[in-house]
């Protein structure tokens, strides 16, 4: 066990404060101190309420006292992405663009974890309405990434992956519509689950968006899930509540299973050597332990990408034309230049766009057809420039990083991020576990279980 007791996993702070070793009160405020020391760096938090974390740290305090936490997360500090909406906190999604009007009531996944007594130590930041796999925003500016700060975090979770990685808690809450959980794990070294889409009720509920924890552990991310799946009636598109102990569907048997290889996709930007090599090593790895690996061929084309691309352009367009002149002026300008692209297209050509996705959709599902699992890269490259909205800043080709990710949310499958090595800079590497509909289960499995076969981690950054 670390002596810093912000990098202590939520397990180990549960197992602490059952044992009474440590309080929910000095571990708060050492979390604290540690956001104090690195934020001027990194600009990961949205907002900070220290005073009201270390008064939830007193509450909890008092229940472990008398034998009755709320739940085997009760005291351990969490933090919540921008547009999880906390009753009182403005909810700006990212965008200076925004009217900041507090939020009259938290949304699902925030009260679930309220329930569970987590310590919510405040917001993490994101890009203008989610729509950059980046760290840029009009609003909160630039979030850095701990392994190097002249690198970006991916995003839209962005704060939320810098956070866990720099020690801000053992636990985050990111939302992912595209990649924007598993992007930010990748280049961050970290845990993020893209569960199946309603298996965690949120609202509103929408194509291929989910809530999803971010942690650095396989464990702690099951650990989050008993809170996270208890259902709300506000979620329209929830799937039937499975009460089950997540933690139990840890363990399982690697031996004899299929797994499908998936290192090219057919479109967006092909794998870095580095990543190829590592993800390479991780199927060895499986194959080593018992499981049956075996190519996938590639099936995301071109026309897929540019479906999903409109689509997404025309639903922010919708958005921002509702804005005064004055208020569109303050939208990230790369934001605004892309969905200003959707002006010129027709609503046939949305329908096209919306056909493309179905179809990617298919082929997503059909490519898992005969394995129990694919793996693939999590992102075809590691982290690229902090200041850069996408890997060249092009609005004609902003998807093209998110390749791997995306079809997954349109399929609704769950599928996961876990570090798999290092480029020779140092930055992290993303495996993606990607399972059957419905099958979150599985995905932990397989991530617990390549969390024992993978190299050492690396020690975690001090930025």
């Amino acid at each position: 066990m670390t002596n810093e007791l912000y990098d202590l996993t939520a397990l180990e702070l549960s197992d602490a404060y059952r044992a009474k070793t440590l309080s929910p009160v000095e571990v708060t405020r050492a979390v604290l101190a540690r956001i104090e020391r690195c934020e001027p760096k990194l600009n990961a938090m949205y907002i900070i309420d220290a005073e009201g974390a270390l008064a939830q740290a007193a509450a909890s305090e008092t229940r472990w006292s008398e034998a009755q936490p709320l739940s085997r997360l009760d005291g351990v500090p969490i933090t919540i992405k921008d547009l999880i909406a906390t009753k009182g906190d403005p909810v700006p999604v990212g965008t200076a663009a925004a009217d900041f009007t507090p939020a009259a009531v938290d949304q699902p996944p925030a009260a679930r974890v309220k329930e569970a007594g987590c310590v919510i130590l405040g917001k993490t930041t994101m890009p203008d309405y989610g729509m950059l796999a980046s760290g840029v925003s009009s609003l909160h500016g630039t979030t850095r990434n701990p392994w190097n700060t002249q690198r970006n975090t991916a995003g839209s979770s962005s704060g939320a992956g810098a956070a866990i990685a720099a020690g801000y808690g053992p636990l985050a809450l990111g939302t992912d519509i595209g990649g924007s959980v598993r992007l930010p794990a990748a280049y961050n070294g970290i845990f993020g689950l893209k569960p199946s889409l309603g298996r965690v009720p949120i609202y509103p509920p929408y194509l291929g968006r989910v809530t999803g924890p971010m942690t650095r552990t396989v464990t702690d991310t099951a650990l989050l899930m008993n809170a996270l799946t208890k259902p709300d009636p506000r979620d329209f598109m929830a799937l039937p509540y499975d009460g089950r102990d997540w933690s139990g569907a840890l363990v399982g048997e690697l031996r004899g299973k299929r797994l499908g290889l998936l290192l090219e996709i057919g479109a967006g930007l092909k794998p870095q050597p580095a990543v190829r090599r590592a993800i390479e090593k991780a199927a060895k790895a499986f194959e080593d332990a018992g499981a049956v690996v075996e190519p996938v061929p590639p099936f995301v084309t071109d026309e897929m990408l540019e479906g999903l691309n409109l689509f997404f352009q025309s639903r922010l367009l919708s958005e921002i034309e509702r804005l005064s002149p004055d208020r569109q002026s303050k939208v990230l300008p790369f934001i605004l230049a892309w969905s200003r692209r959707a002006e010129r297209r027709s609503a046939v050509d949305a329908m096209r766009a919306v056909a493309q996705i179905m179809l990617m959709r298919e082929k997503a599902v059909g490519a898992i057809q005969g394995y129990n699992f694919l793996i693939s890269p999590t992102s075809p490259i590691t982290a690229y420039g902090v200041d850069e909205p996408t890997p060249g800043s092009d609005p004609a080709r902003p998807f093209d990083h998110i390749v791997f990710t995306a079809p997954f949310n349109m399929s609704e499958q769950p599928a996961a991020s876990i570090c798999a090595g290092y480029d020779e800079e140092g930055l992290p590497i993303g495996l993606q576990i990607i399972g059957h509909r419905f099958d979150d289960a599985g995905v932990l499995m397989m991530a617990h279980s390549y969390e024992s076969l993978r190299a050492s981690a690396r020690p975690w950054p001090s930025p």
